[in-house]
């Protein structure tokens, strides 16, 4: 329970706290933060590494919280002060919608004071499912479906009529998914054998099991002979059949074609849902095309025959949404004046936010996390909610440094309407325009979570901290480039918004690619590598895993620590598993119980039986030189290297320290970890993979500026080594650090799509005109940002 604010102690001062009362100046129209209700006060926090931090953060202001990644930032502004803000507004609703509503556990924290309604913009992915579209995430859809159906010539019906998610306007054949799916036949059968020699390749079907005896003792077919000389009739029936009743020696069996049997046992299946090896299959034997009867539109002929001055609501959708806004204002009709003006209001706020290149029809699932952050953000732009507190994690991820600007500048309107705007962020372009920082450290993990600084940016950059020293800090550009010794061609790439680009990649030197956000950087890169021999891609797409997964299981560090368990105790390594026969029995090997509390939050406590130790007492018995299996993964990747000084753990261990994760705990969950901190892991995951080619995607996410530093001795470590590096960035450190550059642009969308410049990082600050050689002819001056 928070104590009452009448009992709250004054803050104290000590080494690892600093304290203060007065800090930057205040933005015009808000009042002189002194009084107590205007600082959000934080009192004896604890969350996950946080060493009992106290300190006040001032309302109404924009406060940036840096450190390095695992120091304590997300502990503090996200574990703490947002998720406490939710769990008591979530307390104003009764028991029965709570129970509807996402658990949020009190913090770890002796006190909070003064805190106001906290809205999460973060970089959370905007979900898998198919029939959400930038469009309708936004309800710019919508309120383009009220106005076809209000002028849209000939009149088809209301909104709905427009709609791909209702039957009134969906496709019949795709039913408003736009997509179709065509099955590679020569991935799920091999015609030169028989039905007995293993014909069917696709999971589930081998020789012998249930399915197979089904399509083999059919009596379709003989299954001694091969595939390629079934008659038309007997291949037609072998794949394509549907469902038919078929009496057989062994009694009734229900039949269906092979093709139509894969359809519905995976196809509609989630794919994210699906084991390993299946999802391996359907990305290796399913090609999904565009939809024949709407073209990809999703809408039947009806909602697709209804213009506004000669366009449809499909072709409205597929426009670039800077294009759109310019169409929508032409819409004059005062039936509809006031949705115009909303409708333009919301695809402006898109363009401002820098994501005019992307149009209403994109899949919410192909957004990355920062334009996924910024679509969240659009929402709140035109809100009429004042003191509020917002909290954003590092918005400017994804941004090239021209967009970091309008970036900024967005956050400032937010806190200029009176909200107090909280921002977890790396980018000094950014920390420069704050009111007030926090400044977590000194390090990461157990060496980080205390406060090392508040106040504004230049006692920052004076205080001495980790930031404070790195501030100003630069990469110098190369005064040697290394001599590539081949190349790698893109031939003619056409993918999205790529205009015809043919571009050469040198081999066996660092290469950035760059450009604006929405210039087709990824397109490129994405598009047109990661199938060929050799290539290695490290991408931003999700870890998955459950509350059990750690970094152990994760990079399978587990298994040779589990063997020389097995060796040591001359037992078995499952017992050394918290997923197998040595799990605590009452927890199933979490450490934590779960309790239902009806309609109720649920509540997790840790397991009395194993004290959170996840394995049973007679596997703690077992030791490996002094140590059990719970104390081996209660240590920091940097401890366990020590401990653990040759063999496969350690150089699973050394790959983790090489990417700067030597701080984590080897049994800490997944789900503890950031965002630019499960990137890094699975990095470390792929440097295992022994290719020629490591294909990098925005690696500096979630990095400290002090960090990129030692990203920059690995991606050398990594040319050095024989390995081409292609790193798609917009950090001018790693852009200044590279032998060849590759700038494409010069804008985003249809304004981008190509190569601009190639050349060395120096012959760009020299000789370039587009958008990045400005910024990075700005950075290697020194001027500042």
């Amino acid at each position: 329970m928070v104590p009452d604010p009448t009992t709250l102690r004054p803050a104290h001062t000590d080494t690892h706290h600093l304290h203060v009362t007065e800090t930057g100046p205040v933005p015009n129209g808000h009042r002189h933060a002194a009084d107590s209700h205007d600082m959000i006060e934080v009192r004896g926090a604890r969350e996950n590494n946080l060493a009992n931090v106290s300190l006040s953060i001032p309302k109404r202001r924009l406060t940036v919280f840096t450190g390095l990644s695992g120091s304590g930032k997300s502990s503090l502004v996200f574990g703490t002060i947002a998720a406490e803000s939710q769990r008591l507004i979530n307390e104003t609703y009764t028991a029965f919608v709570q129970s509807f509503m996402p658990s949020v556990g009190r913090p770890d924290v002796d006190a909070l004071h003064n805190l106001s309604a906290a809205i999460v913009v973060d970089q959370e992915r905007m979900g898998t499912n198919s029939r959400s579209t930038l469009g309708t995430a936004t309800d710019a859809h919508t309120m383009l479906r009220i106005i076809f159906s209000r002028l849209g010539t000939p009149y088809v019906g209301t909104s709905t009529a427009f709609s791909f998610n209702s039957a009134e306007g969906m496709c019949p054949q795709c039913e408003g998914i736009g997509r179709v799916t065509d099955i590679d036949i020569t991935q799920v059968v091999d015609v030169d054998l028989s039905l007995n020699e293993g014909a069917i390749t696709a999971p589930g079907f081998a020789v012998g099991s249930w399915y197979w005896q089904v399509i083999a003792g059919s009596g379709f077919f003989d299954p001694d002979i091969k595939l390629a000389d079934f008659t038309p009739t007997q291949w037609e029936d072998f794949l394509y059949k549907p469902v038919t009743k078929v009496k057989t020696d062994h009694g009734n069996i229900t039949y269906e074609g092979l093709v139509t049997k894969v359809r519905r046992l995976y196809l509609a299946k989630d794919r994210e849902s699906m084991q390993a090896p299946v999802r391996a299959f359907v990305d290796r034997a399913v090609a999904f095309t565009d939809c024949h009867a709407c073209g990809g539109t999703r809408l039947n002929p009806a909602a697709l025959s209804s213009t506004i001055h000669g366009r449809n609501i499909a072709d409205c959708s597929a426009m670039q949404i800077s294009d759109l806004a310019e169409f929508v204002r032409g819409i004059d009709d005062p039936s509809v004046r006031p949705l115009v003006t909303t409708l333009s209001g919301t695809l402006d706020s898109l363009v401002e936010i820098g994501l005019g290149y992307l149009s209403l029809d994109r899949e919410s699932s192909t957004l990355s996390g920062g334009e996924a952050q910024r679509v969240k953000m659009v929402r709140h732009l035109g809100s009429s909610l004042t003191d509020v507190t917002y909290v954003f994690d590092e918005p400017t991820v994804g941004l090239h440094p021209h967009d970091i600007q309008r970036m900024n500048n967005l956050l400032l309107r937010l806190r200029g309407k009176g909200n107090t705007v909280l921002v977890v962020e790396h980018k000094p372009e950014t920390i420069a325009i704050a009111d007030h920082v926090v400044d977590l450290g000194p390090g990461a993990g157990a060496a980080g979570g205390q406060v090392c600084f508040t106040g504004d940016v230049a006692g920052l950059r004076a205080s001495g901290s980790l930031t404070g020293r790195h501030l100003d800090h630069r990469a110098r550009l190369r005064e040697k480039v290394r001599e590539p010794h081949g190349r790698l061609p893109i031939v003619g790439a056409t993918m999205h918004n790529l205009k015809d680009v043919s571009v050469d990649i040198p081999l066996g030197v660092l290469t950035v690619v760059t450009g604006v956000a929405g210039s087709g950087k990824s397109s490129l890169i994405h598009g047109s590598l990661p199938d060929r021999d050799g290539v290695v891609v490290v991408d931003q797409s999700a870890i998955r895993g459950s509350r059990r997964s750690n970094p152990a299981t994760y990079t399978g560090l587990l298994d040779p620590i589990r063997t020389a368990f097995a060796k040591a105790n001359k037992v078995k390594a499952s017992l050394f598993s918290a997923n197998s026969e040595g799990a605590c029995p009452n927890c199933k090997g979490i450490g934590l119980v779960y309790t239902d509390l009806a309609m109720m939050a649920g509540v997790a406590s840790t397991c009395e039986q194993c004290e959170g130790k996840r394995f049973t007492p007679d596997v703690l018995t077992h030791k490996l030189r002094g140590k059990d299996i719970n104390q081996v993964l209660s240590m920091s990747v940097a401890e366990a290297r020590d401990f653990f000084t040759t063999g496969r753990a350690r150089t699973i261990l050394d790959r983790l320290a090489d990417v700067g994760l030597g701080y984590i705990g080897l049994g800490q969950p997944l789900t503890t970890l950031s965002g630019g901190e499960r990137q890094r892991l699975k990095l470390a995951i792929r440097m295992a993979d022994h290719g020629t080619t490591y294909v990098l995607d925005e690696p500096t996410t979630g990095l400290h500026l002090a960090d990129v530093d030692q990203l920059l001795e690995l991606l050398d470590r990594l040319v050095d080594q024989g390995n081409t590096v292609i790193v798609i960035e917009h950090h001018q450190a790693v852009m200044a650090h590279a032998d060849w550059i590759i700038d494409l642009g010069p804008g985003a969308g249809h304004d981008g799509g190509e190569v601009v410049f190639t050349g060395t990082p120096a012959d760009l600050v020299a000789h370039g005109d587009s958008l990045t050689a400005r910024h990075l002819r700005t950075y290697a001056a020194g001027l500042g940002t």
